[in-house]
């Protein structure tokens, strides 16, 4: 499902028990300097992370200072990220204009609130420009933080150089069958540099049988609840987005990849070493 930009005036995009992705949650909240805003989800861990701007952030005891301080857009530093437990209530304040992404997903158990700063960040970079994959993915909360985190997963994905295809092979998370897939719901926020740029988001439900295609635009969020999906940037434009992935019965994701295709991941240098790092 595609839901086109809008302003959303700091409520959810994506609610708590959506119903396309029930797993997962997602806010986009916009402050002034010295403007402040506060949440709580209860059933869902958040994971609060500034797209641009600087933030201070309160968990129920729990202080993160200056958190963020990017510029002008996402490509201009690098994310942090604060933890927030299950239900926990949760303020931010910002210190300047600030954009501000709230992911989450559904777990019950209540653990403890924690911060990631850019020099703790996962990074993995993967493709080539020859085959037309070559991407950088910044893991905010990924294996690193496997042990402090119930389900959720939270990365931020870039197109490296201008056009190019993300998320294939085609793959899709929609099914518990371990050890060949996981179910996992996928929410996605897309950027492109320059602004006007844009791209197309596929979702095709069986193998081998036509799908369905989003035209995404700065702004665009995605919400993916089952089928393969693979996206594309136009040529001349780089491409973001914000990735919230949401497990049923575990964090780590298996993806299966479409039977089609599958045989590519063999010609993509690097893929491996980015399957791994979804834990």
């Amino acid at each position: 499902m595609h839901i086109a930009p809008y302003d959303n005036q700091n409520q959810p995009i994506v609610d708590a028990g959506d119903t396309t992705v029930p797993l997962n949650y997602f806010n986009i909240v916009k402050l002034k300097p010295g403007q402040a805003f506060e949440y709580q989800v209860p059933g869902y861990e958040t994971c609060i992370v500034p797209a641009t701007g600087t933030i201070d952030v309160e968990v129920e005891g729990f202080a993160a200072a200056a958190l963020g301080g990017r510029g002008e857009d996402v490509w201009d530093g690098e994310p942090e990220g604060v933890y927030v437990p299950s239900g926990a209530r949760a303020t931010m304040i910002a210190k300047d204009d600030a954009e501000v992404f709230v992911a989450g997903a559904k777990y019950d158990k209540v653990l403890e609130p924690f911060a990631v700063r850019s020099d703790e960040l996962d990074l993995v970079q993967y493709g080539s420009d020859d085959t037309k994959t070559h991407r950088k993915i910044k893991h905010i909360l990924g294996q690193k933080q496997h042990g402090r985190v119930g389900r959720l997963l939270v990365s931020e994905l870039f197109t490296v150089g201008q056009g190019g295809w993300s998320g294939f092979p085609s793959h899709k998370h929609d099914t518990d069958r371990l050890p060949d897939e996981t179910r996992h719901d996928e929410t996605y926020n897309f950027r492109f540099r320059p602004k006007h740029g844009s791209g197309v988001q596929m979702l095709q439900r069986v193998d081998n049988e036509p799908g369905d295609a989003y035209h995404i635009v700065d702004g665009s969020t995605i919400c993916l609840d089952r089928g393969y999906h693979p996206c594309c940037v136009l040529p001349g434009y780089e491409m973001y987005y914000f990735t919230i992935l949401g497990g049923l019965s575990q964090r780590s994701l298996v993806q299966y990849f479409q039977p089609t295709h599958a045989y590519q991941i063999e010609t993509i240098p690097g893929i491996k070493d980015m399957i791994a790092k979804f834990k």
